[in-house]
């Protein structure tokens, strides 16, 4: 049995939401990778499975992915709770699409600029972006509700 979401605003951001978390799944499948390539185990139990007790360790470029992670988790957590609000309040669809693909596109060149160690400002930059349409969002969802506080 199919479920229609009516609200074509919310339908969108489910959309680019959806893509933002298989993003982050990509990111968490790569710091997997480089472990297993770097053989550099956060566990000993890890370690003793892949070669031995020497492989509990740390690698400096599984520390860059795993950072990487962390900052998706810091930055979309709250994007996926402002865009489902944002969502609810209205904004037309053409200016609610063009925050979720800024948040999207800016989120994956900032994952590439951290993954690749891309030359700054290029990862602060895109990290700057990024945050546009969630303060842009934040402020119009407070606007949205004030007569409500």
């Amino acid at each position: 049995m199919a479920v229609m979401i009516r609200n074509e605003v919310f339908s969108c951001f489910v959309f680019y939401a959806v893509l933002l978390i298989m993003k982050m799944y990509i990111i968490a499948i790569i710091t997997g990778q480089v472990r297993l390539r770097k053989k550099a185990f956060a566990n000993p139990e890890d370690a003793l499975r892949h070669g031995g007790l020497q492989f509990h360790r740390e690698d400096p470029y599984v520390e860059r992915c795993r950072r990487a992670h962390r900052n998706d988790l810091e930055n979309i957590l709250p994007f996926l709770f402002l865009g489902a609000v944002y969502s609810m309040t209205g904004p037309s669809l053409a200016v609610a699409r063009l925050h979720f693909v800024v948040f999207l596109v800016a989120r994956v060149l900032h994952s590439v600029a951290y993954l690749l160690a891309l030359r700054a400002p290029t990862r602060s930059l895109a990290y700057v972006v990024a945050q546009v349409p969630c303060v842009s969002m934040a402020v119009q969802i407070l606007m949205a509700v004030a007569g409500y506080a």
